[in-house]
């Protein structure tokens, strides 16, 4: 029978790996707590957005929802805007870490060289999920409800919004180290942002003409939107329940590889 036991040098470098990505998760915070404008910006637009469909489009798009209110129905669409919004922010701030030679001084230390990139990943995803946790209140002010979902509904439906986050993060960081420029940055993740618009978010897909109809039914944002619609409204979930995690760990993987390998070569 084979054992995998670790070595004490192992368990050394993991735990050193684990302190630095702590440390570069307490630095990534930091900024966002000095220079509050960016995240702020990117978790308030989302909300804004929530408020103008529900009060200029909400009256003549609820007729499209068999008589489901339309706050009900667009909340947990709108959920999707803050991780969708976050790849943006996230995006810049990898870029202006790269062009300002702070990963050189990083690199002349001795500290794991992917820690910078896990810490912008953890301190997205905890400004991600504040996001959303304030979109649910504003929500929830505007008359949302979800009678049908109990303590366990709420905490799938937070999770799997989690999970969205952490593996949009990855491909945020991504689009970072790809980008020439900041500017550039905010540009590349533009294709994210507009996703949740073409999807079941805001009408129902029935609604839409045929090509716009298919994509906006297969794309990953329409499977997601719908297994959090079933988790908070008690709709029917069916096969979007596995898609949408299968989404979640697809573009999670993608970004991770894609993301240390840009970043390894770039600093090489």
């Amino acid at each position: 029978m084979t054992t995998f036991a670790h070595t004490p040098e192992q368990t050394s470098r993991t735990l050193h790996r684990l302190a630095d990505a702590k440390t570069m998760l307490r630095r990534n915070l930091l900024h966002a707590k000095r220079y509050p404008g960016l995240a702020g910006g990117i978790i308030i637009m989302p909300v804004v957005l929530l408020l103008l469909f529900n009060y200029i489009f909400g009256g003549a798009l609820e007729k499209a929802t068999d008589g489901v209110k339309y706050i009900d129905y667009l909340t947990p669409g709108m959920m999707l805007m803050i991780p969708a919004y976050i790849t943006v922010g996230l995006a810049v701030l990898v870029a202006t870490d790269m062009t300002k030679g702070i990963v050189n001084r990083f690199r002349t230390m001795h500290i794991s060289q992917t820690a910078m990139l896990t810490g912008h990943a953890v301190g997205s995803w905890i400004q991600g999920m504040l996001g959303v946790t304030l979109m649910t209140l504003v929500a929830l002010l505007l008359g949302f409800r979800s009678h049908d979902a109990g303590v366990l509904e709420w905490v799938a439906a937070f999770g799997l919004i989690g999970l969205l986050v952490f593996s949009l993060n990855w491909l945020g960081i991504a689009f970072g180290l790809a980008a020439k420029t900041p500017e550039s940055a905010s540009n590349l993740p533009m294709p994210i942002v507009m996703l949740p618009f073409l999807g079941s978010g805001l009408v129902p897909t029935g609604t839409m003409p045929n090509g716009v109809k298919q994509f906006a039914e297969y794309q990953p944002f329409s499977s997601i939107t719908e297994t959090l619609r079933g988790l908070l409204m008690g709709t029917e979930i069916g096969h979007n329940g596995p898609l949408a995690l299968a989404w979640c760990v697809v573009i999670a993987l993608a970004g991770f590889f894609w993301s240390t390998s840009l970043f390894k070569r770039r600093t090489h």
